[in-house]
């Protein structure tokens, strides 16, 4: 790979090792153990990804609810090697994105959303973008790098627009992108009560549900968010939705996006079909373990 690059290395049930996600930002790991099993035998994991990548550092990103139900001791920090300074940067597809390891969502980016930004980024060119839930800004950069006319970026947290808008000077698009702290679902609601229109929303919001006993509740969720992005959406225009909650299906989305459209009385075409970045391999025998859907609509 890249040395200046990021990818996913190891990829839990995807790879046969249930419970280990190992991300690479260039010299640095950002692991995270979710098995109680792996998490005794953490040092020597450690010691293996340090040998193998030779890296100049390794962060531990745990996920709190998840290390209580298994009984994992390990908090979250550096744990092999140097600690990574406050900011990371890397490239992506020619893009220099800077994110912070400690404190950032996930292991400290969606790597899994890299081919979809990119496939994402021409339907841009020339139209009025929306981002919603941007964190570091990547689909609102690729954006601005095809050409979009306007774009607005929307995220709750002061730290990742903070780390967006320096992901923009960084790339040379000062100016380009709007970016605005506001809760996403108010500001739309906001904007449509308003009349606003764009021509391209990308709406790639966090997980709605962990368990299964939940999905109801994040189809909801899903369902007013959708709803939401139909009247903001022009003639002609381009919706990109995105689901990370494992627990709702493909399927189950479809439908949900089939029944939207008729109640918003907009017709809706499936243009792309797609899930995570090819080093998140999927286990067949784990189902959720294809938790990314992103659909790309044609509305009219």
């Amino acid at each position: 790979m890249d040395p200046d690059g990021a990818c996913r290395l190891i990829n839990s049930e995807g790879d046969h090792l249930s419970g280990l996600v190992a991300d690479r930002f260039g010299p640095w790991l950002s692991v995270q153990v979710s098995s109680l099993g792996l998490s005794q035998r953490l040092s020597s994991l450690l010691d293996i990804l340090a040998d193998e990548t030779r890296c100049r550092g390794i962060i531990l990103r745990q996920d709190k609810e998840i290390s209580k139900l298994e009984g994992i001791e390990q908090a979250d920090g550096p744990c092999h090697g140097e600690a990574p300074p406050p900011r990371v940067e890397f490239l992506e597809h020619g893009l220099r994105i800077g994110v912070n390891l400690a404190e950032g969502q996930k292991t400290g980016y969606y790597l899994d959303q890299r081919e979809n930004r990119l496939a994402v980024a021409p339907l841009a060119k020339g139209r009025t973008v929306l981002d919603a839930f941007t964190y570091a800004g990547g689909f609102a950069l690729r954006a601005a790098q095809a050409g979009a006319r306007s774009i607005v970026a929307i995220d709750q947290s002061h730290g990742a627009l903070e780390m967006a808008a320096e992901n923009a000077r960084i790339n040379e698009l000062d100016g380009r992108v709007s970016w605005l702290r506001a809760e996403v679902f108010e500001d739309l609601a906001a904007r449509v009560e308003t009349g606003q229109k764009f021509g391209l929303l990308i709406l790639d919001p966090p997980k709605f549900a962990r368990a299964k006993n939940r999905v109801d509740e994040a189809l909801g969720g899903y369902r007013r968010l959708f709803s939401l992005a139909f009247r903001l959406a022009e003639e002609d225009s381009r919706l990109v939705l995105c689901s990370c909650t494992g627990s709702v299906t493909r399927n189950m989305l479809l439908e949900l996006i089939s029944q939207v459209a008729a109640e918003e009385r907009r017709d809706a075409r499936l243009i792309r079909v797609s899930g995570a970045a090819a080093d998140h391999p999927i286990a067949s025998s784990c189902p959720e373990s294809e938790y990314l859907k992103c659909f790309v609509l044609g509305v009219s």
